[in-house]
């Protein structure tokens, strides 16, 4: 019987990405009457769910304060360790079953120590690499292309991979080791939580047992229930963070360059440069889901030329699942199928030009616009579960780790494990 679960993550903000699958798992949790806690490392987000234990840590980011406190709190975070250590030890049952999410802006390696004594109880969601890979992402950022080295062997370490400086990436060396000391996840019964199956060899390059590896895609459920009539429509989309991996400026160059509108949907760090190197786009800022839908009702196109090894791509599943074709980076590991199940086009990122010859070609051609939106209002379902069977495959999950904490995590029947999945009707 579960007691309880405790969600860790860096923030508890509704921003989309990893924070956004951490409160949706404790919404629908709480819904089950499942207890819930959530430890969050950062400013308490001033929001409280009816049935769910917050409890707010208040740290900063690395992108917060004085650069030498970061880096040293990004390598070992005192607080953080105590935050989670005192709870655990002021509330913890055999019935309790642990969730971290991100950690790595935040609550730091450090959190790894404490959890260290529930491990058989603990359940690690690898949104990224950063579990096993320095710089998170599997990718030479500099070389532009994706890397194949073992992370932590002596070719990784002398490797300027970082997007910013070799400095940097030896600081992330570093932060890599500690966690690796904090926990050793090749020797620790915890489970390891891959959202696709192209994670799992390169999560176990890096150490982790394939045994100790399970893999549940996110739950996708589309901006609109009515199939967007992108071939009637002109305008190209943008929706993400504004920072360079996300490719963001690619989009706004190559629409410039192709005589496309665009609109981006988003915030960040490039919000301002691109306001200003850009004024005929339109910035359209943070988004609810429910405005992005109606936003989504005249686009054409969503473009998405990450410029890394993206895991899953809960956007364009979100998009292409409402009939809204996606023009979607060959790096991400969702482009081989949603390129198969002819709902997109892969594009290259690191080649502004193709992409701006991309664009032009599909904004003439309605037809084969059409077919891509038809193509995955159909059948686009069949890439990632619906929100109730992802939490009923998480529950199955944290059942299998209290009876049998070191057992075999991959036999958990799970329908989204590979394998294991049957794609769902398509809609008529």
């Amino acid at each position: 019987m579960i007691d309880r679960v405790v969600v860790i993550s860096d923030d508890a903000v509704e921003s989309g990405g990893a924070a956004g699958i951490a409160l949706r798992s404790v919404r629908m949790l709480s819904e089950r009457g499942i207890p819930v806690t959530v430890l969050n490392g950062s400013q308490d987000p001033g929001t409280q769910q009816p049935g769910v234990d917050l409890r707010s840590l208040g740290g900063q980011s690395l992108l917060q304060g004085g650069r030498g406190r970061a880096a040293a709190r990004g390598l070992f975070s005192r607080p953080a360790l105590n935050f989670v250590d005192g709870w655990i030890r002021a509330n913890d049952t055999p019935g309790t079953v642990y969730h971290l999410h991100n950690w790595h802006k935040v609550l730091s390696p450090a959190v790894f120590l404490p959890l260290r004594r529930v491990a058989d109880r603990l359940v690690v969601t690898a949104h990224d690499y950063f579990l096993v890979c320095p710089n998170g992402g599997q990718f030479d950022f500099p070389q532009g292309q994706a890397c194949e080295r073992d992370p932590m062997s002596l070719g990784c370490i002398t490797t300027n991979c970082d997007r910013r400086h070799y400095a940097h990436k030896l600081w992330r060396v570093a932060r890599q080791a500690v966690r690796h000391m904090a926990m050793d996840l090749g020797r620790s019964p915890a489970t390891v939580v891959a959202v696709h199956e192209g994670m799992r060899p390169y999560l176990a390059r890096g150490g982790i047992p394939q045994d100790r590896i399970a893999v549940l895609r996110n739950p996708v459920v589309p901006w609109r229930t009515e199939r967007v009539r992108a071939e009637q429509n002109r305008s190209i989309l943008f929706v993400g963070r504004l920072e360079r991996d996300k490719g963001v400026d690619v989009v706004a160059a190559a629409a410039r360059e192709a005589g496309v509108s665009l609109r981006i949907v988003g915030d960040g760090p490039l919000r301002t440069e691109l306001s200003e190197s850009y004024p005929e786009v339109r910035m359209m800022g943070w988004r609810s889901p429910a405005e992005i839908a109606d936003l989504v009702a005249d686009a054409r196109l969503l473009v998405v030329p990450t410029r890394w090894r993206e895991t899953f791509g809960l956007v364009t599943l979100e998009a292409v699942m409402s009939g809204l074709p996606a023009l979607v980076s060959r790096h991400a590991l969702i482009t081989p199928e949603v390129v198969d199940l002819g709902c997109a086009e892969a594009c290259d990122p690191y080649a502004p030009n193709e992409l701006a010859a991309q664009l032009r070609r599909l904004a003439r051609d309605d037809l084969q616009i059409r077919w891509m939106s038809e193509s995955g209002f159909h059948r686009g379902d069949s890439l990632a579960p619906t929100p109730e069977a992802w939490c009923d495959s998480l529950v199955d999950l944290y059942r299998s780790k209290l009876a049998s904490p070191v057992r075999d995590q991959a036999a958990v029947p799970m329908p989204w494990i590979a394998g294991g999945f049957r794609a769902p009707a398509a809609r008529p």
